[in-house]
């Protein structure tokens, strides 16, 4: 791939967020990278935007690297989108991506700012990935952008090798059973449409895959809120939901969710399973698996509902892999979402966590925390699986700022730390990039 990196930080090469892009150069040298460093030298490219349209015509994807500062990009990277479609510089076709760093505070508003503005300029976006600032310090974090960046390659070759399969299906019955997925829905008997989007996706997936269809259930009623299910995980309905969640669903390597758009929601009915999956706490039994959308219904008009469908994926850990619509090119978004959640299976998609994730688990993390003595299950759950990083937790690091704290309100030692700081922060960075991994 001919990449060039739209580094949007006013640090410019001593950016932590490029640190990530360094990193990947150096795991994947069949790729040529490029560089333009638009944070730190926006007031050039207010006088010439020429360089830039050069290396743009070069490139076949854009990297967007930029750190997030108050809920959305920085001003210098503002200024450069202003720039570009003020100088009507062609970008279009030519594939969009973004890397930030963050604590992950209101990430997904700065990612969806730049993907606008993408789409505004004809691009084609692809996921972009979010860090922490200190993840690449870490091995997870650096298998999460390896993986990352193997996946865009998976997607950018399908796309170059798409338009020459062809639209070839096999039969629902001829299917590798090394996976097997469950396609959740409350597909009425008269919808035709739905239906339809099932049988396809059904057919265009090459696992095995089986259909829970909602109406088919007798649900004795919605979630009553009564906390029964608080100390064993046992609803107080006895309509056997319990029993056929944990059976019929959650043992599936994947789960599909069909539906036509309601009243913007996924309808009551949905809203019902999802309320009665609170027998299970706040405990998020499928982390792990990956998760994808069959939708009936112009989607791109609910931005409540798309928000939702990304979030409770974030909370629950699972990877988003699709979400397929009828709106646009219905059989290509079909293909495409299977194909992907194919590719997420088989290899181990991690979720790239996001302000919905990390926000939502730290909310849950307090509150199991403070209920543990009625919300056992949900205690243990939490204990088990290092849920509980609270930052009281982390003695030698509250310390060490501390000491830097007291070390910077003394002038003397100010004017000799400050010019250090920058240097001493990508010290570690440095250590990794340059060793193996």
């Amino acid at each position: 791939m001919n990449i060039l990196v739209i580094n949007g930080s006013p640090k410019g090469t001593n950016s932590i967020t490029f640190q990530t892009v360094r990193f990947l150069q150096k795991q994947f040298p069949e790729d040529e990278f490029r560089m333009l460093h638009v944070g730190a030298q926006i007031r050039l490219f207010e006088r010439d935007m020429t360089p830039a349209e050069e290396e743009i015509k070069w490139a076949d994807t854009i990297l967007f690297c930029y750190p997030v500062y108050t809920f959305i990009a920085p001003s210098q990277l503002h200024r450069f989108f202003e720039l570009l479609k003020e100088k009507k510089i062609d970008l279009k076709g030519k594939y969009a991506l973004q890397i930030t760093t963050s604590k992950h505070f209101y990430d997904i508003t700065a990612h969806r700012y730049v993907t606008d503005n993408c789409q505004d300029l004809g691009m084609r976006v692809l996921n972009g990935f979010s860090a922490d600032m200190e993840d690449l310090l870490h091995r997870q974090g650096r298998e999460d952008i390896i993986q990352y960046w193997q996946y865009i390659h998976y997607r950018i070759e399908r796309d170059q090798t798409a338009e020459a399969e062809t639209d070839k299906k096999r039969s629902i019955r001829d299917k590798d059973a090394r996976y097997r997925v469950v396609i959740v829905t409350d597909c009425e008997k008269e919808n035709e449409e739905l239906r339809r989007m099932i049988i396809d996706f059904r057919k265009e997936f090459p696992y095995v895959s089986h259909v829970v269809n909602l109406r088919e259930f007798d649900f004795r009623g919605g979630c009553l809120g009564c906390f029964h299910c608080a100390a064993d995980g046992t609803c107080v309905y006895n309509d056997g939901f319990d029993n056929m969640l944990r059976s019929r669903i959650q043992k599936s390597d994947s789960i599909v969710y069909a539906f036509s758009v309601k009243d913007h929601s996924m309808g009551a009915l949905f809203k019902m399973y999802d309320d009665r999956q609170f027998c299970n706490g706040h405990r998020t039994v499928t982390m792990g698996k990956p998760t994808a959308y069959l939708v009936d219904g112009a989607l791109s008009r609910e931005e409540n509902l798309r928000m939702i469908l990304e979030a409770r994926s974030q909370v629950g850990g699972n990877y988003l892999a699709g979400i397929a619509t009828n709106e646009f090119e219905r059989s290509k978004a079909i293909r495409d979402c299977a194909s992907q959640l194919a590719y997420a299976l088989e290899n181990s998609l991690r979720v790239n966590t996001n302000f919905y994730g990390v926000g939502g688990m730290k909310i849950f993390r307090d509150l199991i925390f403070e209920m543990q003595g009625m919300m056992k299950a949900d205690h243990q759950f939490y204990k088990e699986h290092h849920f509980y990083d609270f930052p009281q937790k982390k003695v030698g690091k509250i310390l060490m700022m501390h000491a830097v704290g007291v070390m910077m309100r003394n002038p003397s030692l100010k004017s000799q730390i400050q010019p250090k700081m920058t240097e001493g922060m990508l010290m570690p960075y440095e250590k990794i990039i340059n060793k193996e991994m």
